[in-house]
Order: structure tokens, then sequence, then C-alpha cells
């Protein structure tokens, strides 16, 4: 007997306003990623019930802390959650994506082409290997605090930043971090709460300056 089908999210009112001229791109990405995605291997079952809420809009809402004209690189890129979402939402800012899994790569290339993305690039390669020196760091669900740090403070050039999308546990994860920060220097380590006037699941973001 089949299983039945899972119903996809509908978009949220706030999405409009979040993505601006970019929403027409946020719904295509959205459509795809719900008709592909599990299939690909990229997102699992239970998220077409809130694949707008707590990821498309998750990875949008922190798009104005990226300052215009700077470069962004998002490590462990997969589904493209937040690289590619923030590229539609901020086409101001150039993303390079940084994923190390070829099925994932040639999504993320796939959906820059599909979406007309001229601000994003895409490397295949793992944190620890890639190489450049960027405005930002970012991260979403790729490891702890503590250990993103090291993988990406080398990415950052002197006084950059790192923007790590987190979960409910993120100031636990900077206290467990104490020694980690006090050896790469870290300033102004500090975690900020996005969205929680929305009727979405808020964002968590963990920022830090690198000396």
């Amino acid at each position: 007997m089949d299983s039945p089908a899972v119903e996809v999210e509908a978009e949220p009112a706030v999405a409009a306003s979040l993505f601006g001229d970019g929403i027409e791109k946020a719904r295509a990405f959205a459509a795809d990623l719900a008709a592909r995605g599990e299939t690909l291997g990229l997102i699992g079952p239970l998220e077409l019930p809130r694949l707008w809420s707590r990821h498309i809009v998750n990875c949008a809402l922190p798009a104005p802390l990226f300052e215009a004209h700077t470069s962004v690189a998002d490590i462990g890129s997969g589904a493209g959650l937040p690289g590619i979402v923030l590229a539609i939402a901020r086409p101001d800012v150039a993303f390079t994506l940084i994923e190390p899994m070829e099925r994932r790569v040639a999504w993320l290339e796939e959906q820059k082409s599909l979406l007309s993305l001229d601000n994003v690039t895409v490397i295949r390669a793992r944190a620890q290997e890639a190489t450049g020196s960027y405005d930002v760091v970012t991260a979403r669900a790729v490891s702890a605090f503590s250990r993103l740090v090291p993988m990406t403070v080398p990415l950052t050039r002197d006084g950059g930043r790192l923007v790590f999308m987190k979960g409910a546990n993120a100031e636990a994860e900077i206290a467990a971090a104490a020694k980690v920060i006090a050896r790469f220097r870290l300033r102004d380590v500090a975690v900020s709460v996005l969205g929680a006037d929305l009727p979405v699941e808020p964002t968590r973001v963990i920022t830090a300056l690198v000396p």
C-alpha cells in the first residue's frame, strides 16, 4: 500500500517581505527542493510540512546581517541552506558555497544556473581544504561551535566575522567553546534571536569578530 503524499507547507506571508524582488526565485527554489530534495538526499521526508518556516524563512532571516558588496563563504552548503537562500535575498553580496559531496555540488551548480544567481560561486571542498579570505564565513547545521571555529577562522580575513545559524543550545555551545574562543582570540561572541516576533521558527545566530 502506497504511503500518503506528504503535503508541502504553504508559503508564509512573511516570505515576500524577506525576499523582496527575489520572491519568485525563492518560490522556485522551494518548489524544486520539495519536488526533488528527498530523492537527492538533501532533506528528509519530515521536512516538507515545515519547509518554508524551518528552512527557507529560517535561512533568510539573517540576510540583513551581511553588509552590501562583501564576500561570504558558506561552509557545508548542502541543499543550499543557507547559501542559496541568502544569495536570493541578498543579490548585492557575493556568496561562495563550499561543499564536499559531489551530488550536492551538482545540485548547487544547477540551482545557481536555474535561478540566474550571478552572485554565487560553488566550490567542491571540505572546509579544512578550502582556501580564500572572506569578509564573513557562515554555516548552518554543520557542527558544534567549538569545531566550527578552527575550520572557519582560517577562511576569514582579519577583522572579518563569523555568522553561524544555530539551534536552541547556542548559548551552551559558546560556553563549551571557551578555550577555543580564547585560542583564536574571538571578540564580541554573542547570540541573537531573529524572527521571534514572527509566526515562524526563530533563527538563533552566533556572531563573532575575528581579529
